[in-house]
C-alpha cells in the first residue's frame, strides 16, 4: 500500500482491487470479496498503523460529463476515479466558478465526498448536487441528493451512518457562470488583488501558492495534510477562553457555536517545527504532522496523541483527527 497513502507507510492489504466502471464493481461486489472492507481514494487521509487485513477496494473511474445547462450554471458528473486537482484545473479552464479555492487538494473526487474537504472558505459539499454509490452488501445502486448526504464540517452521512457502507461511482457538482468568488478567508483576497483581481483563473493561482507556502509535498514528506480538525466549541466556552486569550481566533458558526483555530492552539502549546524522533509538526503550519522518513504509522499517532493531551491540559479543547486510522 505504499504508492496508496501520502504519509508514505509501509504497509500491506491481504488483497487489493482497482475497478474502472460502475459495472465492474457491480460484478466484483456480486462475486463477493473478503472483508473487513476498505475503500480507498488517493490515500491522502489515511493513517496506516499496521497492515490491512482484509480487501482493499479503489475506483478508477474516470470522466467528466455535463449532464444540465443553462445560462446560469450546469451540472457536471465526474467519476470518483478522477484525481481532485485535475477536476479544479478542467473546471477552471472552462472558466466554470466554484471549484477554484479547492484548488491543489490531494485525493479523489470519490473521497471528496466522503470527507467534505474544505479551504478558504468553500467546502465540496457547498457544490455538489448529488451523490452515486453501490452498496458494499449486495451491489444496489443509490443516488444520494445533496440534502441526504448531510454535509457539515469535514464531514457527511459516509462518515457517520453510512460510514464503510457504500463505494462512490460518480458524483455531480452544480457549477456556477456567473462568479460569486469568496475571498474573505485569510490573506486570499490580497493574493488574488496583487494577481490582477478576482477570476477562477487568479483565485486558482493565488491558492496554489498560498498552500506551497504552508503545505508539504508529499514526495518529499510523508503526510496528510491537515492532521487535526478545528474544533468547535459553545459560545459559553468560547468565551471564558477569549477572557484567557483575548489574541485567540474566534469564528462563529452557524448553530450559535464558535470554530476555533487548531493551528492556534498547537502552535500556542509548543509544537510547531518540534520533532520526535522520526515524526514531526511541519514548520510552515502547526495542523500538518509530517513523517520524516521511516516512521511507522504507530509512532504517528502516538505523537498525536502527545499534541491532543497538550491542547486538551491547556485550553480544555479536544483537538479531532481529521485523518482516518486504519489498524
Amino acid at each position: 500500500m505504499l504508492e496508496h497513502n501520502t504519509f508514505g507507510m509501509n504497509v500491506k492489504a491481504a488483497q487489493f482491487i482497482e475497478f474502472e466502471s460502475e459495472q465492474e464493481a457491480v460484478s466484483i461486489l456480486a462475486d463477493g470479496v473478503d472483508a473487513p472492507i476498505l475503500v480507498i481514494g488517493g490515500g491522502s487521509n489515511l493513517l496506516f498503523v499496521d497492515d490491512f487485513e482484509g480487501t482493499v477496494l479503489h475506483s478508477r473511474i474516470m470522466g467528466f460529463e455535463v449532464v444540465e445547462e443553462d445560462d446560469e450554471a450546469l451540472l457536471l458528473r465526474v467519476g470518483s476515479g478522477v484525481n481532485w486537482d485535475d477536476l479544479v484545473a478542467y473546471t477552471v479552464e472552462r472558466g466554470w466558478q466554484g471549484l477554484e479555492n479547492l484548488s491543489v487538494i490531494p485525493g479523489e473526487v470519490g473521497a471528496s465526498a466522503v470527507q467534505n474537504v474544505g479551504a478558504y472558505g468553500v467546502e465540496a459539499g457547498d457544490l455538489i448536487e448529488r451523490v452515486e454509490a453501490l452498496a458494499l452488501d449486495d451491489a444496489s445502486k443509490r443516488c444520494f441528493s445533496k440534502q441526504e448526504c448531510c454535509y457539515s464540517y469535514r464531514s457527511s452521512l459516509f462518515k457517520k451512518e453510512l460510514k464503510g457502507k457504500y463505494i462512490i461511482t460518480f458524483v455531480t457538482f452544480r457549477l456556477r457562470k456567473k462568479p460569486q468568488f469568496s475571498l474573505s478567508y485569510g490573506n486570499l483576497s490580497d493574493v488574488v488583488t496583487r494577481m490582477g483581481g478576482p477570476s477562477v483563473g487568479n483565485i486558482r493561482r493565488a491558492v496554489k501558492e498560498i498552500r506551497a507556502s504552508k503545505l508539504p509535498d508529499t514526495k518529499e514528506l510523508g503526510s496528510a495534510g491537515s492532521f487535526f480538525m478545528n474544533p468547535v466549541v459553545s459560545a459559553r466556552k468560547a468565551r471564558a477562553l477569549a477572557e484567557l486569550y483575548p489574541q485567540m481566533p474566534q469564528y462563529p458558526v452557524a448553530d450559535g457555536r464558535v470554530k476555533l483555530s487548531a493551528a492556534w492552539l498547537i502552535d500556542r502549546c509548543g509544537w510547531k517545527e518540534r520533532r520526535v524522533g522520526r515524526v514531526g509538526v511541519y514548520k510552515h503550519q502547526p495542523l500538518v504532522v509530517v513523517n520524516y522518513g521511516g516512521a511507522s504509522g504507530r509512532e504517528v499517532y502516538d505523537f498525536s496523541l502527545e499534541v491532543c493531551r497538550s491542547v486538551e491540559q491547556m485550553f480544555g479543547v479536544e483537538l479531532v483527527r481529521e485523518v482516518n486510522i486504519i489498524g
